[in-house]
């Protein structure tokens, strides 16, 4: 008796016509292939999100990302801010104005080791905190405010 292979030598397609028998031919091409084009009813009835862009995402320049300092930082740099002039040391009291060196918030990590009193737009609690633990000051400026 003769196997389904045996009996189609000769055949050129072996009984298939003409694309089944290559590859992923008989079912349009394989995976997602053809879903904007033979397939594409399939899209339509089954998957009508698959294409396109989804959701709204505001443009990146509009973002409001604020320059930041850390306590501990803003300590590194104190001495650095007096002798560029951006700041004051009185009776061993740093005055910063953190508005005017262009920082917008100060943020609470690091240690406080001397007296600073920080002008500044926004501060979290832990670094207002730590600053009156050493024996210091935060103050917010407010935009009508001009205080130096």
């Amino acid at each position: 008796m003769r196997n389904r292979c045996e009996k189609f030598r000769g055949s050129r397609t072996h009984g298939r016509g003409k694309k089944a028998g290559r590859g992923a031919g008989k079912r349009g091409g394989r995976g997602q292939a053809g879903l904007h084009k033979h397939k594409y009813i399939t899209t339509v009835k089954y998957h009508p999100d698959y294409f396109g862009r989804h959701g709204m995402r505001r443009d990146p320049s509009l973002y409001l990302r604020p320059n930041t300092i850390n306590v501990g930082d803003l300590m590194e740099r104190a001495d650095a801010f007096v002798a560029s002039g951006e700041a004051a040391l009185k009776d061993g009291v740093y005055t910063i104005n953190l508005q005017k060196i262009g920082i917008d918030k100060l943020l609470g990590t690091g240690r406080v080791s001397a007296k600073i009193v920080v002008l500044v737009d926004e501060a979290t609690e832990k670094a207002t905190s730590k600053i009156e633990a050493a024996g210091g000051e935060v103050r917010i400026i407010d935009d009508d405010d001009d205080t130096e």
